[in-house]
């Protein structure tokens, strides 16, 4: 049975995508490995591996399950790290989600399901 699933994007420099990863997103790194990054935060794992091409990023994201995502939205939202066509909004497939690039362009969308 499958329990979980680990995005693994593409990260551009491993120093600033730590930087970012750990100061505005809050995540812990976990390990370093000659620039293959993995981070957690609560029960998730987010790993990056080393890029050249500034265009993979560009076409890559994950979509993370959150609860409490109006606190979450609000954190990010003051560490100005907020996609601007990302705003927390309602979406038709009844998740409230918002969006965040991170330092290589990757997007992470975190959405919390509505019941």
């Amino acid at each position: 049975m499958i329990e979980t699933a680990v995005p693994i994007l593409a990260s551009l420099n491993a120093k600033e995508t730590i930087e970012f990863y750990t100061e505005k997103l809050a995540f812990s790194l976990i390990a370093n490995w000659d620039g293959y990054l993995i981070f957690s935060k609560d029960k998730i794992q987010i790993h990056l591996w080393p890029c050249n091409d500034i265009e993979i990023p560009k076409a890559t994201g994950c979509y993370l399950r959150v609860t409490e995502v109006d606190q979450l939205y609000a954190q990010y939202l003051g560490l100005g790290v907020v996609h601007p066509n990302g705003k927390l909004e309602l979406k038709p497939w009844r998740m409230k989600q918002f969006s965040v690039l991170d330092n290589n362009g990757n997007i992470i969308h975190f959405g919390e399901e509505l019941k």
